[in-house]
C-alpha cells in the first residue's frame, strides 16, 4: 500500500501542478492580442488539459485505492471527499473554459482568471489540513 500512497502523492501533485498553470495561461490568454500569441496559448492550453485530465484521473483512482484498502472513515474524510469533488467540477469547468477560448468566445477579463487561478490553492490548503490535522 505504501507504493499506492507514494503514486498517489505524485498524481496529486501533477494534477494540482496543471491546475495552478491552467488557469494562469487564462490569464494570459485574456489579455493577448496578437493572433500568433492567442495560437500559441491554444496550443498550451489543449495540451495542457489533455495531459492533466488522465494523471488526474489516476489521482482519483489511487485515492479510492488506498480508501478501500486502508478502510479509512471519519468526518475530516467526508469533508476532504467534498473538497474533492469540488477540485474535480473546478478542473471540468476549466475545460469547459478551454473550449470557449478555442472557439474565441472568452467573455471574462485577466482578473476574473487571477480570481479563478486562487481556487485550487485554497483546496490544496483545505484538503492537506483535513488530511494531516483530521480535525474532525
Amino acid at each position: 500500500m505504501l507504493w499506492v500512497k507514494a503514486f498517489h502523492i505524485i498524481f496529486v501533485v501533477s494534477w494540482f501542478a496543471g491546475l495552478f498553470y491552467l488557469p494562469r495561461l487564462f490569464v494570459n490568454h485574456a489579455m493577448a492580442t496578437e493572433p500568433a500569441e492567442i495560437a500559441r496559448l491554444k496550443l498550451m492550453e489543449g495540451k495542457l488539459y489533455r495531459f492533466v485530465t488522465p494523471i488526474a484521473g489516476l489521482a482519483l483512482g489511487s485515492g479510492i485505492w488506498l480508501w478501500l484498502g486502508y478502510g479509512i472513515g471519519g468526518g475530516w474524510l467526508h469533508a476532504k471527499l467534498g473538497l474533492v469533488l469540488l477540485l474535480v467540477v473546478y478542473h471540468y469547468y476549466c475545460g469547459r473554459l478551454l473550449k470557449q477560448f478555442a472557439a474565441d468566445r472568452n467573455t471574462r477579463s485577466h482578473v476574473f482568471y487571477r480570481w479563478f487561478n486562487e481556487a485550487p490553492v485554497l483546496l490544496l490548503a483545505a484538503i492537506v489540513i483535513l488530511v494531516t490535522v483530521k480535525p474532525f
